[in-house]
């Protein structure tokens, strides 16, 4: 069985702390850290020989998508990608047409909510197409057979593995992909329900591992589908080579963060938001203002981590060495593309970045939005 991973990387560093358990409070409000953001890296971490970083002569693949949410490669070239507000799944073909896939059953789009996610499972009986999205009243997770070849694929029949998830107009996470361990990670947000993400046995506010069926995957922490807790929103998510796993996270109005993902560990929302060493939650490994991300997909190349910025409008590009961060992140494209909702790691070392600027929230151009080819270039 093979599997997909995607994912992106960010900016301003602050190193991690405690790996810690959960904790509840009584009516938490968040208390953001009020240091200046500041590096401090880790005494234990080795510098890696190569990094890697965006090179020019960046080109478009794919343009006009509406309101695109997640890009997955399709083997032989080409690659799906998901809508958020019309539900549809589009196929970007070997020779560079864009066709539709189909629509997921069950979405129903407003706000930020609609389809999100997209991972795609090989096994011997064929490919698997799996989808969050938000219902009627809930989030959702669903796969579905992809019928067909190249040129001509099609949606099978869908069915829900996981339902329940909060929904909100806001706050509904999204991301999905499958670890290098084979099963598949689900980001939640909290859907305005605070609580939750402190809440062990709720789904909001979470990272989720499940089997491809959609049960608790063996070893999970408590035995439930929860396999991290304390979050906001985690829209991206990716493990660099050494196996370590990343997410990306919207704060409130101080801190967004990039943290390692540790089973059981509890990232603190909504009873801190950004570091603040306080026991029983595990600070970011780094942060920066909301202004200079607002991060979505997360990508791995090695052992750096490329972060996708809404707000932010650019690509950060963050190095890591033995589980840390090691050095000053690197800002790319600021303001050039507008919004930056995925990015997604190619074979090739490459990087495919998809825009979101007819999301409601930016500013499109007479092509907007667009699906770019990155090519990466190794440094030291």
């Amino acid at each position: 069985m093979t599997s997909r991973t995607r994912c992106a990387a960010i900016g301003c560093l602050i190193l991690v702390s405690i790996a810690a358990a959960g904790c509840t409070a009584t009516a938490p409000q968040p208390v953001p850290s009020s240091a200046a953001p500041t590096v401090i890296p880790s005494p234990s971490a080795t510098p890696e020989a190569t990094w890697w970083r965006v090179a020019p002569d960046v080109a478009t693949l794919a343009s006009g998508l509406v309101a695109p949410w997640s890009v997955v490669p399709l083997d032989g070239g080409g690659a799906l990608i998901s809508q958020r507000d019309d539900g549809a799944v589009l196929e970007l073909t070997p020779d560079g047409e864009l066709r539709a896939v189909g629509t997921v059953p069950g979405v129903v789009s407003g706000g930020e909510s609609g389809l999100h996610g997209l991972a795609l499972l090989d096994t011997a009986a064929g490919t698997t197409l799996y989808a969050y999205f938000g219902a009627a009243d809930d989030n959702r997770v669903a796969r579905m057979p992809l019928l067909g070849a190249a040129g001509a694929f099609e949606l099978g029949e869908a069915e829900v593995l996981l339902d329940g998830i909060p929904k909100a107009g806001n706050h509904d996470g999204g991301r999905i992909a499958f670890g290098p361990d084979g099963y598949l990670y689900v980001t939640t947000g909290d859907a305005g329900l605070r609580e939750a993400a402190q809440d062990r046995d709720a789904l909001g506010g979470k990272i989720l591992r499940l089997t491809p069926d959609g049960d608790a995957a063996p070893g999970n922490p408590w035995g439930t589908p929860v396999w991290s807790m304390g979050h906001r929103n985690v829209q991206g998510i990716a493990w660099t080579a050494d196996g370590t796993l990343w997410a990306s996270e919207f704060g409130q109005n101080t801190w967004d963060e990039l943290n390692r993902i540790e089973p059981g560990a509890n990232y603190g929302w909504p009873v801190v938001e950004g570091a603040a060493q306080r026991d029983g939650y595990v600070d970011p490994v780094a942060q920066w203002p909301t202004s200079e991300a607002s991060p979505s997909g997360l990508a791995a190349v090695g052992a750096t981590l490329f972060l996708a910025g809404l707000r932010g409008e650019r690509l950060w590009q963050v190095d890591t060495a033995d589980g840390a961060v090691s050095g000053e992140p690197v800002a790319a494209f600021t303001g050039e593309f507008g919004r930056l909702r995925d990015v997604i790691a190619l074979p090739d070392r490459s990087l495919w970045v998809l825009t979101n600027n007819t999301d409601g929230r930016g500013e499109p151009g007479p092509q907007d939005d667009l699906l770019l080819r990155v090519p990466l270039a190794a440094t030291s």
